[in-house]
């Protein structure tokens, strides 16, 4: 265990939560494709090891509660839904958005634990999302440049890596690894912004195009002199790359890394591409063509950086200059706050 991994001999308030499987952040995640969860359907999912069932009421509103009926221990995600009620495969018992039972069938009086722990929802970039709480104290997370505007999104298929998600999302700002894996020769200056809740940070790296290889001198011809490039994380489980900044003739290009822990030492991650939605007939073919160079610039990377985070046991003693915005991000994971889906240990 390293010097940023935590004992579970800990209060959960005090432990630390980078590299931790023990600790979930508050954040958004993902439960499933929004098209999978048609209005009247339910369905169950797992968060690291909480099962969540969602269901879409006849409202069209997606709801979300903890899965297990408090009766009698069955998942609810075999049910049916009633209006916007979610009503158990087993004995019956209804129950609505908050978590609070509505029917039993065999008596009118509801027993006061007849209730289930609630979670707010949203529907976003073609998915539903999660949040560890009823109040969230935002919504996910979205690109600057992006905001306000019609979107359209793709989205490729998830996969998982052995390791702590935490571990992968550095990937995008370890400036080192650009030149030693992905044979980037750039050289980059790094700027840092964090927003006033504390969620959100941005890492905005940028410099100058080399000249001294041919995949070089063709991407300087092409796009100037001058790169750059902004990743933002949000709860610690979300990564927000934009890439393309400020070069020649290609605007930005969007794509987001949703991650989510599913059991001790496997992350599953859903990339996501996102580009403004134009207008017209070439308005509908640039918008496209954007989302495809997204996606080719997403598998130029991919399997390099696969064989790097499935053969990773994260042990940082050696740190150098190099590495500050690891530093800076690790310290930003632990300044999160802690979610009830988090283990809970002993004082």
């Amino acid at each position: 265990m390293n010097q940023f991994q935590n004992q579970n001999t800990q209060p959960l308030s005090k432990m630390k939560i980078f590299n931790n499987w023990d600790v979930v952040a508050k954040g958004w995640y993902i439960a499933c494709p929004s098209r999978e969860l048609p209005t009247g359907k339910a369905k169950s999912v797992d968060i690291y090891e909480q099962r969540i069932v969602i269901f879409r009421g006849e409202d069209s509103k997606v709801r979300a509660l903890d899965a297990y009926c408090p009766h009698l221990g069955t998942d609810l995600g075999i049910g049916r839904v009633e209006g916007n009620l979610i009503r158990c495969f087993f004995h019956h018992w209804a129950f609505d958005g908050e978590g609070k039972c509505q029917q039993i069938p065999c008596q009118s009086d509801i027993p006061e634990k007849a209730k289930l722990q609630a979670y707010a929802t949203e529907e976003k970039y073609d998915f539903i999302w999660v949040y560890p709480d009823v109040n969230p104290p935002h919504g996910v997370a979205e690109f600057d440049e992006l905001k306000g505007k019609s979107l359209l999104t793709i989205h490729d298929k998830a996969f998982e890596r052995n390791c702590h998600h935490h571990i992968c999302m550095m990937n995008g700002i370890d400036a080192q690894h650009l030149q030693t894996v992905h044979k980037l020769n750039i050289k980059m200056e790094l700027f840092l912004q964090q927003n006033e809740l504390n969620q959100i940070i941005d890492f905005t790296l940028r410099g100058q195009f080399s000249n001294t290889t041919p995949r070089e001198r063709l991407g300087q011809k092409i796009l100037g002199n001058n790169y750059e490039y902004t990743m933002r994380y949000a709860d610690g489980c979300i990564g927000l790359l934009t890439i393309m900044k400020n070069v020649r003739l290609v605007p930005p290009l969007h794509m987001i890394y949703a991650y989510t822990p599913i059991k001790d030492g496997r992350t599953r991650i859903q990339p996501i591409y996102v580009t403004e939605k134009r207008t017209g007939i070439w308005g509908w073919f640039v918008s496209r063509i954007l989302l495809l160079l997204t996606k080719l610039a997403y598998y130029f990377l991919r399997d390099e950086d696969g064989m790097i985070y499935d053969n990773i046991r994260y042990n940082p003693n050696a740190i150098i200059s190099i590495d500050k915005s690891l530093i800076k991000y690790m310290n930003y994971v632990n300044s999160l706050e802690t979610s009830i889906w988090s283990k809970k240990f002993d004082t």
